[in-house]
């Protein structure tokens, strides 16, 4: 990263969680999305959200999810992704999943199959990587529950 280059800053509120996904709000400059990342049960591997703080996110393209960001550095966890999809419930108490621990986008919340979620994801993940042109951001994920 060029130390001299100006980076955003982009805030993920967490407001609420359940067995059928943590629900979040993704602020950053000129833009504004809802969140959907699995419940917390101590940032385990494919099975968690990750812990709060501050992480450097890259752009990157990924070969199964196209245009995304990647979540760097996450302590005890690898591919991390910012990627398009819907629900994100715990697996083991009989919800659906599109996340293995990475965040789900989406431009409303609702329902899918009785079960919470994000709407428009991949509409909405597209626009936020147009909007923040390929450029790397710090991540602060934030518990306000």
């Amino acid at each position: 990263m060029n130390m001299n280059k100006i980076i955003k800053h982009i805030f993920l509120y967490r407001i609420e969680t359940s067995d059928q996904g943590t629900k979040g709000l993704w602020v950053a400059p000129g833009f504004f999305a809802k969140i959907l990342e699995l419940p917390w049960r101590d940032n385990k591997q494919n099975i968690s959200c990750i812990s709060e703080g501050e992480y450097l996110c890259r752009f990157r393209i990924s070969k199964k999810f196209g245009a995304v960001y990647h979540i760097t550095d996450v302590e005890g966890r690898t591919w991390i992704l910012t990627h398009a999809g819907n629900l994100a419930g715990d697996r083991d108490e009989g919800y659906e999943t599109h996340s293995y621990g990475c965040i789900l986008m989406g431009k409303y919340f609702g329902f899918l199959r009785g079960q919470v979620a994000v709407l428009l994801s991949r509409i909405t993940l597209r626009k936020f990587v147009r909007k923040m042109n390929k450029e790397d951001f710090m991540l602060h994920v934030i518990k306000t529950y």
